[in-house]
């Protein structure tokens, strides 16, 4: 499945739930509606009744006083905020004050307000069941479509996957969907923390000292509690290569590296200004995910998978035909250089079998005996030792022309001053409010990963491959956590006000 396919299947499947949603509340409405309805079929005897009782008792029958009163009642609970339901509480408001007359009065047109108000709710039950008809239709129209993508992004990664399946380790079928639950936990303690926290920050001037500490104490602990809930139940719940395969259908980024570089991409890049939970690993891959879904060989013998490029595991003795056969079907091999025989077995298979813009390298940095390993594979001098950066896990990327020939990108951080910025992204800071902006400031923080995956994007870009969003797709990796809370503490919301609506329709709570 291509990168635009799958976006529009994304689209359709966002469009069919928001819709379905829409329509539900709808629905609810009708249902309200016609309750509402069926509630007020009774008005016109009541209303006779009414004006019958008010008639005795102008003519001196004390006790139909009781059932002028059980009128006004009745209409209150079961009339709708019109005509009727005003004329039978005013009637009754002055029954109590004595004015007969005056009550008299306004109960004679008692009967052309009922016809009134019930004319009104046919015509509002007959439009709410007309609009939830109209917005169940983009739902039932688009079910075929999505359920066609589905299969067709199943049927494309159908290969793929019976490959990486051979090697998925087996796991309780109860696992991942608990541990899921409790990430999730997890996810909507850190952004209630964190909406507590800023909300007693921004207006704690205005709060009792008591509740402004009590918020932040409060807010901090469940931020705290979100990232340990977070960082103990996410490899737990980590889906496994052929999961994420299926779950995505586009041919994949292999990934290849030594075991040993494991520990250096499971840092997490904090800072003063935020708190993370996700590796560099997880951003790295979360920005070539704009290519394909990222796998890797996992290590063996690990007892919880790593974080980021989704796992699968060979065996020790007969991996590389595995390896040979995921290079044919995946769209980007990216190979971390290493000092490692099998590492330099890949790139020379690479380059026997594989074209030239398929391969991406990432040299470490501080390492010069791999300069000279490197050259020995290829048939120009990557004169790498020239331009490779410091950092010790990426100092710098190559990418290869039709002709083998290398081209070596340094990986720097780039000036915050030379960050393309467009006229659009210009004009909508200049008129952000300064809380706004600084919150949209700590929300895109420039981790080391962010200016690696911007490397690599004009890397790709140098062999024609062109993924404009990796360097910002890495930035929100680094808040994905974040992210999540959020979206999630707004499903809740929305599901909760719906379940309200739920049990308002059949008259609970």
């Amino acid at each position: 499945m291509s990168s635009r396919l799958r976006a529009f299947a994304r689209l359709i499947t966002a469009v069919a739930i928001v819709t379905a949603y829409v329509a539900l509340h709808l629905a609810i409405t009708a249902g309200m509606d016609l309750r509402a309805c069926d509630r007020f079929r009774d008005a016109p005897a009541r209303a006779a009744a009414f004006t019958a009782a008010l008639d005795r008792y102008a003519a001196g029958d004390v006790s139909a006083r009781a059932e002028i009163r059980a009128g006004n009642t009745w209409f209150k609970e079961n009339a709708p905020s019109g005509a009727s339901r005003s004329a039978v509480s005013s009637t009754t408001g002055d029954v109590e004050k004595g004015r007969v007359s005056l009550a008299r009065e306004r109960a004679a047109g008692l009967a052309a307000d009922v016809a009134r108000d019930r004319a009104r709710l046919d015509r509002k039950l007959g439009s709410s069941r007309a609009t939830a008809l109209y917005w169940a239709v983009p739902p039932v129209v688009l079910l075929g479509p999505a359920l066609w993508l589905r299969r067709r992004r199943r049927l494309d990664a159908a290969e793929i996957i019976r490959v990486v399946s051979r090697f998925a380790p087996r796991q309780p079928w109860w696992r991942r969907p608990v541990f899921l639950l409790a990430s999730g936990a997890g996810y909507v303690l850190l952004a209630a923390g964190t909406i507590v926290v800023g909300k007693a920050q921004r207006e704690g001037y205005t709060m009792p000292p008591m509740t402004m500490m009590g918020s932040l104490v409060g807010g901090l602990a469940a931020v705290g509690a979100g990232l340990l809930s977070l960082r103990y139940t996410r490899p737990r719940s980590a889906r496994g290569a052929a999961r994420a395969l299926l779950a995505d259908g586009r041919q994949p980024v292999l990934y290849l590296r030594s075991f040993a570089d494991d520990d250096t991409a499971a840092q997490v890049d904090d800072s003063a200004a935020f708190v993370s939970v996700h590796s560099r690993e997880e951003q790295f891959t979360g920005a070539l995910g704009a290519v394909g879904p990222v796998i890797a060989v996992g290590r063996p013998g690990e007892p919880l998978p790593r974080l980021g490029a989704a796992r699968f595991y060979l065996p020790l003795d007969d991996w590389q035909p595995t390896v040979l056969r995921l290079m044919e079907l995946s769209q980007l091999i990216v190979l971390r250089l290493g000092l490692g025989e099998g590492l330099w077995w890949e790139v020379q298979q690479a380059r026997a079998t594989q074209p030239a813009r398929k391969l991406l390298l990432l040299a470490p940095g501080g390492v010069p005996e791999l300069v000279q390993r490197l050259d020995e594979h290829l048939s120009a001098p990557s004169r790498l030792a020239e331009v490779v950066g410091s950092d010790p896990w990426t100092g710098a990327v190559i990418t290869f022309d039709p002709e083998w020939t290398p081209q070596v990108h340094p990986a720097e951080p780039v000036p915050r001053a030379e960050l393309p910025r467009g006229a659009l992204v210009r004009r909508g800071a200049r008129a952000m409010k300064p809380g706004v902006k600084a919150g949209l400031g700590f929300m895109a923080m420039f981790t080391p990963t962010h200016h690696l995956a911007r490397t690599i994007k004009d890397a790709l870009a140098s062999v024609g491959v062109r993924k404009r969003t990796m360097a910002w797709r890495a930035t929100f990796v680094a808040q994905m956590s974040l992210w999540k809370g959020f979206a999630l503490v707004t499903v809740l919301a929305l599901l909760g006000w719906l379940v309200g609506r739920v049990l308002q329709l059949f008259g609970i709570g």
